[in-house]
């Protein structure tokens, strides 16, 4: 069963699984079901040695832009990319693959669609990828691949990991079978993504003394209070890094280190990195529908308790704190099963047959490292441990891996999923070893500006 992010969401679930049958069940028409999009042809130019076959096709939403690169010297199999988010413009763009020049080197053909929506439609994504997929031959005129692998990149990590999910492959309208998985950077847990984002910018607000009263507040609202929430909280918010203050903003240091994985190397400075802290608190004031693909609010916090001390029990300021800020229950099934296609987010619940590597940033501050540790939660409790392996970077930045890193955790994959031995990989739920300093050092192949180096092997 997958896990729930509050106590409040396990209770409207179940609430909901004893409904009677003659109850209908609540409408999912969403905003996003009005919204239209444009797929724009590709325009990119084969590599040396290969051909590309590019162009629009009909997906899940409404057409769907893609790209199809084939190496002359082709070893029969293929990579499915799944792109990052693309934001909420009208047009639909292919984004080509950072490692595509190294796959076409090693014999792997590589497509990718643009998806048919943007905004985060990981539905779309999942769909209309696994269609590529399947029309793999009749677009190129080609043998079927033999193996079909499948990386992707930040909302693309999600697509990744819900494609091998036993769900996907039940309920998807386009069903495809993967030999492997790569998400990077992803949100592997489609539940608390949105739950951060929803408690930090709720946190921030409340230390700020600017604390909504309703739900939703509204975008609009919650703008116009954005600058002097910063200003209460941030004692300098000049780019590229901010400075917290020693009170409140110090607070908010540590609500946030706790919300998103405890104790580990990187976080300080990923906190202060304006881009990011711009990126996350900009998401505040919304209604819990995700921009509109969800039919209802997902997003509740009646079972949480914010911390900046690490106490066994809060103090009374902590107590006092969480006794005033706004208390949200989500609404009863936010994210229902769909007939004939998986679901408007995709289930990420550890019910894996084949191998998956993931890596992930320890400073991430967009899409928190805490993801790969409700992951390797959910991998272990569907009895499919040993089909997981996990790698911690160290970095502040979201998805700011190298070259290296990327090559040597796809290496070691196929590696792998040919028959060879598990690759290594990191703890990453056991406090004490995230707190070490050198923690993520084993597979960081450089040192970015402003962390501290590994130690010389």
């Amino acid at each position: 069963m997958k896990r729930s992010v509050t106590a409040s969401l396990l209770a409207a679930l179940a609430l909901s699984a004893c409904t009677p049958a003659s109850v209908p069940s609540p409408t999912t028409a969403r905003a996003h079901d009005t919204r239209t999009f444009k797929a724009v042809t590709p325009t990119f130019t084969a590599l040396p040695g290969a051909s590309i076959y590019q162009g629009v096709r009909p997906g899940l939403h409404g057409d769907a832009a893609y790209a199809i690169e084939v190496p002359d010297t082709w070893n029969g199999q293929l990579i499915m990319y799944a792109h990052g988010y693309a934001g909420d413009g009208p047009d639909l763009k292919v984004q080509a693959p950072a490692l595509r020049a190294y796959w076409l080197s090693l014999g792997y053909a590589w497509a990718a669609s643009s998806y048919s929506a943007n905004y985060y439609d990981v539905q779309a994504g999942v769909e209309d990828t696994n269609a590529l997929a399947n029309a793999f031959s009749t677009l190129t005129g080609r043998a079927k691949p033999t193996k079909t692998l499948i990386m992707g990149v930040s909302m693309g990590g999600h697509v990744a990991g819900a494609a091998v999910e036993k769900e996907t492959a039940q309920a998807a309208k386009n069903r495809t079978t993967y030999a492997a998985a790569m998400p990077v950077c992803g949100v592997m847990d489609e539940e608390y993504e949105f739950q951060w984002l929803g408690d930090y910018t709720l946190a921030a607000a409340q230390l700020a003394g600017l604390g909504p009263k309703t739900f939703p507040q509204g975008t609009d609202t919650y703008r116009a209070l954005l600058p002097d929430i910063i200003g209460a909280l941030f004692s300098s918010a000049t780019d590229p890094v901010w400075q917290e203050n020693a009170t409140q903003g110090a607070k908010l240091r540590e609500i946030a280190r706790n919300l998103t994985g405890g104790p580990r190397p990187v976080f300080d400075l990923a906190f202060r990195l304006g881009y990011w802290q711009k990126a996350v608190l900009g998401t505040g004031g919304a209604d819990g529908t995700i921009t509109g693909i969800l039919p209802r609010n997902i997003y509740g916090n009646a079972g949480t308790t914010y911390r900046w001390t690490t106490g066994a029990t809060p103090t009374p300021a902590e107590m006092a704190f969480n006794a005033g800020i706004l208390r949200v229950t989500p609404a009863a099934d936010p994210n229902p099963a769909l007939s004939g296609k998986v679901r408007y987010l995709p289930r990420v619940n550890g019910e894996i047959s084949v191998p998956v590597l993931t890596l992930h940033t320890t400073g991430d501050f967009y899409v928190p490292f805490k993801h790969q540790q409700l992951y390797r939660a959910a991998v272990n409790a569907a009895g499919n441990g040993d089909r997981l392996v996990q790698r911690a970077i160290r970095a502040a930045g979201h998805c700011e891996f190298t070259g290296p890193e990327l090559v040597e955790g796809f290496n070691d994959l196929v590696k792998w999923e040919a028959g060879g031995a598990k690759p290594a990989g990191d703890d990453v739920a056991t406090p004490a070893v995230l707190a070490d300093p050198n923690y993520g050092c084993a597979f960081t192949r450089s040192t970015r500006p402003g962390v501290d180096a590994c130690p010389a092997n």
